[in-house]
């Protein structure tokens, strides 16, 4: 993803059959990303479109699509409001997402989006052969919920400007999400505690900003 997101398109009409549905609920992530940049062949797909090939992986999926780019310098506040948007969907309990109109029309390269099934991210593959469906708590109606209020957690702290504040929470979301999508209670468990320590970690810098500049504003008055 390059960082930009075009508004400017409106989702194109999708009949995704019931078949191809079955074939990619249980696919690894990279061979769904490969096909969701087959099925769309414009330059740029839509997070409208995305989400509804997605189906019901669709919460964990774009999840983690607006992640990744977190994780570099100056990128997690364009893709921290879809997630915050997610997350409270998720956090509520809705089985797939709604996406208002202007967060749909938003669109990334499909060339990036190759790039997540080629050799640039060849470490999605290598945590998918860890990655596998295990039932628990957090592949629960309760569990779904729990992750979706941490990603609006995740999302608010990737939205406040802050040094080194995006990396933590964003990675353990990254890890939280894989586990959605596989329904991997072990791998959700594990991006839970992950999100949850990166996010105190950016509240804790954030909140140490927000006592010096207080500081600094009663020396200067």
């Amino acid at each position: 993803m390059d960082g930009t997101l075009d508004t400017s398109g409106v989702p194109a009409p999708l009949s995704v059959t019931t078949d191809l549905h079955a074939a990619h609920e249980s696919a690894p992530i990279s061979r769904i990303v490969a096909e969701v940049a087959a099925t769309f062949p414009g330059e740029r797909i839509t997070l409208g479109e995305m989400a509804e090939f997605f189906g019901d992986r669709a919460f964990g999926l774009l999840i983690l699509l607006l992640c990744l780019p977190s994780l570099l310098p100056g990128m997690a506040s364009v893709f921290g409001t879809p997630m915050l948007i997610l997350g409270v969907q998720m956090g509520m309990g809705r089985r797939n997402p709604k996406l208002p109109g202007f967060i749909a029309r938003q669109s990334v390269k499909r060339t990036d989006l190759l790039r997540l099934a080629t050799a640039s991210s060849k470490w999605i593959s290598k945590i998918e052969r860890y990655v596998k469906p295990r039932p628990g708590w957090f592949t629960s109606a309760a569990g779904d919920k729990l992750v979706g209020w941490i990603t609006v957690y995740v999302a608010i702290m990737l939205i406040l400007p802050g040094p080194g504040t995006n990396g933590p929470p964003a990675f353990g979301n990254i890890v939280m999400a894989l586990g959605v999508v596989e329904a991997d209670n072990r791998t959700i468990g594990l991006g839970v505690a992950l999100s949850i320590a990166g996010c105190a970690f950016a509240t804790a810098v954030l909140g140490f900003i927000c006592w010096l500049a207080i500081q600094a504003l009663g020396w200067v008055i």
